[in-house]
């Protein structure tokens, strides 16, 4: 990534949607990909788990959807008739979490569509097995995904001590009270801090809405 910071909320090098999809189609360039890594990693893990995957297999549809994404990004970039990032991502993570129960059931895999068939272009993601509330899963915790993004992007702006206020307050819901002694400030402090961070955080939030999908 360049030296450049951008205007945007948080003020950081995280890139816009657009700019950082299109370095990822650079394999040598490691911090995008680490970038990318950090922000949907998490996502995707869970979202196999609520499909029904064993951990170990949903550890294996991290690496190979985020794998799918290499190889095809530079295809989503070319082609606006795909839609969002954000759909066309759960339609990778679909077929990835797709073919983990097809290696449990070798005689499925044998009806099932090609392993790349996503990459080849097909939207038939109905054939592809897992729960009906897939798409309501992937919404929750895309959301819940972009909460947590915007807190850590927070977190490197703020005193260490204010994100603590801000986690125990609003985060956990312990009383001011509690938090004010727990941490030797004032009552005040805690309701000063918990304002302007949460301004901060719909910020934040705003952004990686607009950018990230």
């Amino acid at each position: 990534m360049t030296g450049k910071h951008d205007s945007t909320p948080g003020g950081d090098s995280l890139a816009t949607r657009a700019s950082l999809l299109g370095r990822l189609k650079n394999w040598e360039d490691a911090k995008s990909w680490e970038e990318f890594t950090q922000i949907y990693s998490r996502l995707i893990r869970v979202v196999a788990r609520k499909a029904g995957l064993t951990e170990s297999e949903a550890k294996d549809v991290e690496p190979e959807t985020l794998l799918c994404v290499a190889k095809t990004i530079h295809e989503f970039e070319s082609n606006p008739a795909r839609g969002t990032f954000k759909s066309w991502l759960l339609n990778l993570t679909r077929w990835r979490i797709a073919d983990q129960f097809h290696r449990r059931d070798p005689a499925a895999a044998a009806s099932a569509p090609p392993a790349d068939a996503t990459a080849s272009g097909t939207s038939t993601v109905e054939r592809v097995p897992g729960p009906d509330n897939l798409d309501t899963e992937w919404e929750v915790e895309w959301k819940r995904n972009i909460m947590e993004t915007a807190l850590a992007r927070v977190g490197r702006k703020v005193k260490p001590k204010h994100l603590q206020i801000f986690d125990l307050y609003a985060m956990r819901h312990w009383p001011a009270g509690k938090v004010a002694r727990e941490l030797g400030v004032t009552r005040v402090q805690v309701y000063l801090v918990n304002h302007r961070l949460t301004k901060l955080m719909k910020r934040e939030v705003e952004y990686l809405g607009r950018n990230l999908e």
